[in-house]
């Protein structure tokens, strides 16, 4: 039923994901009375990654302008205009590299004059558009009265809305951090490693944002510098006693970016939603992953690459992690790591794409959409076996990157520590952390560091962690469950974990998932599975227990698409 607040539109959030959905409101005509836009920083556009508060100077994305989906003004074009002088590795006066990746800070800029480009279109469109910066939402509360949500910001205001889409984009959590001098949950702001550390470091995980951290801590012990073609590391005096360790459940270092033929992001990859209703039909009610396995990595890589599709066109999903991780086990991970760079830029150099790992790529996205209707069982296995390979090759470390990391290892000042799932770090009661892990001999160490960081990346976030105590109160949204296949399999699943495996009754049980519960159309469902159609989740940690691949300005503008074509859907059947 429509009210006074139906046509009003909040975005909890105003970094990439509030862009693209205010690109889609433009151009999918959506012509709301008004949209709110808090964003707790001082800027929009840039978020958490492109801004002073995920990045510095010395950071870089994974992405070139060629990869940038769609704006209303392509990158090439911003740049002729705004000549990043700054960037002098990126920028020359001749123009840009198209194909070389973006400085974050840089990116950051671009995205902000997009969505200022955006608001500005919306308001000759006849939409209100309110900005609020520096304006922390500390609640939504449902207003069952009036049938709509109340904001309310850290300063006290309140503003009611009838649909929000919540855009809060990334969040780190801080557990030690704070309270124990020298450890860091993560290594975000990078300004808060504030001078030089002359002593051993401990930094958990490899994957980017363990590059970050890396990043960051070099500079501010030494410097980089070409010594003839060869990138050299040396140390400032004083840091003589600098170093890195990194642990990687593992042992591996990400992988390089390529030449890619094909984005893997078009919506070509993405298995529709007739398609996955019609699939469940005659699978009782559940996608299956071999499935999706078979449409959207196998039968590409047939026509793409026939001689590997041979190779692995009869193994299983198990078996293909196998032989894939057994080629990377055989080498030390430095090693395997300058061979990738090699076979990197063999790629660029050539442009031919590496076609197993660009159809993995793509495959990684394109399970987002049918993952919330895998059995429970598949969801284990695609965490278990699938995702720690897809992790390393979506990677795509810059070869900047990797020039900087090969520097610092040929300098004695990082090195790779292989670790098992049992390791783990304790708060030291004066400073830093103890890491204990059993090294490659079976032997079990403590090792001792003045700093520890937490580099293992975003992770979707509890329930009980989402800060929107009126969302939980009200009962809107709830925790991602999916139901076993097998009643045999969910008992016995139970009878290990009592804690995330749900026993609804003798033949249905369910596995909880980290994050929140959503629909196709990102609409949060209660604890009964109903959609709450005014009210959308797109924030990065929210939704990840039911997207395994859910980050990136691809994902944000299909993500955003969707919201705002669901919307438009509701605003008309209510008209």
């Amino acid at each position: 039923m429509k009210n006074k607040y139906s046509e009003r539109i909040a975005l909890i959030g105003g970094g990439p994901a509030s862009l693209f959905v205010m690109k889609h409101i433009v151009e999918q005509d959506l012509k709301p009375e008004t949209v709110c836009i808090f964003e707790k920083n001082d800027r929009l556009g840039a978020g958490m990654p492109y801004g002073k508060y995920g990045a510095g100077i010395e950071h870089v994305a994974n992405v070139s302008a060629n990869e940038l989906p769609e704006l209303a003004e392509d990158f090439t074009s911003y740049i002729s205009r705004h000549p990043a002088a700054e960037f002098k590795d990126f920028y020359h006066s001749d123009g840009i590299n198209e194909y070389q990746v973006i400085p974050r800070l840089l990116l950051g800029n671009y995205l902000e004059e997009q969505f200022s480009h955006y608001i500005s279109k919306a308001k000759k469109l006849g939409i209100d558009v309110q900005v609020f910066t520096n304006s922390t939402v500390v609640d939504i509360i449902r207003v069952e009265k009036e049938t709509c949500f109340k904001v309310v910001t850290e300063n006290g205001d309140h503003h009611h809305t009838g649909n929000i889409i919540i855009c809060t984009g990334h969040y780190w959590p801080k557990r030690n951090e704070e309270k124990v001098k020298g450890w860091y949950d993560s290594p975000y702001p990078p300004s808060k490693f504030t001078g030089p550390t002359n002593y051993p470091v401990a930094i958990k995980g490899t994957s980017l944002t363990a590059v970050d951290a890396v990043k960051t801590l070099a500079r501010k012990n030494g410097y980089f510098d070409f010594q003839g073609d060869e990138l050299q590391y040396f140390t400032h005096e004083g840091s003589e006693n600098f170093s890195i360790s990194l642990f990687s459940l593992g042992g591996y270092l990400p992988a390089l970016r390529f030449h890619s033929e094909e984005s893997a992001y078009s919506e070509g990859w993405i298995m529709s939603l007739d398609d996955i209703y019609e699939y469940k039909k005659s699978h009782n009610g559940f996608v299956d992953l071999d499935y999706v396995f078979e449409i959207n990595f196998k039968q590409p890589l047939q026509k793409r690459d026939p001689d590997f599709y041979e190779k692995i066109k009869s193994l299983s999903i198990e078996e293909f992690v196998e032989t894939m991780m057994e080629i990377r086990d055989k080498l030390d991970g430095f090693e395997l790591f300058k061979a990738e760079y090699a076979e990197a830029e063999k790629s660029i150099r050539r442009h031919q794409s590496i076609t197993w790992k660009e159809a993995l790529s793509a495959f990684s996205y394109a399970v987002n959409y049918p993952a919330k209707h895998f059995s429970a069982e598949d969801m284990l296995r695609l965490r278990k076996t699938l995702m720690p390979l897809i992790s390393i090759i979506i990677a795509s470390l810059p070869q900047s990157s990797y020039r900087e990391l090969i520097a610092l290892y040929n300098a004695g000042k990082v090195r790779l520590i292989d670790v098992d799932e049992k390791s783990h770090v304790e708060p030291h009661p004066e400073e830093g952390g103890v890491y204990h892990f059993t090294d490659e001999n079976g032997n079990e160490k403590k090792e001792y560091y003045r700093m520890y960081i937490d580099a293992t990346g975003q992770k979707p976030i509890e329930f009980n962690q989402v800060p929107f105590e009126g969302l939980k109160d009200s009962g809107t949204i709830s925790s991602g469950y999916l139901r076993f296949k097998s009643a045999e399999k969910g008992e016995e699943s139970y009878e290990k974990d009592h804690s995330n495996i749900i026993k609804a009754d003798q033949e249905n049980y369910y596995l909880r998932v980290k994050g929140l519960n959503i629909n196709d159309y990102f609409q949060a469902l209660d604890y009964y599975g109903h959609p709450t159609p005014e009210l959308f989740i797109m924030a990065v940690p929210y939704i990840g227990g039911l997207n395994p691949d859910y980050s990136g300005l691809d994902f944000c503008d299909t993500a955003g698409k969707v919201v705002v074509k669901a919307l438009k859907n509701r605003l008309k059947e209510m008209a």
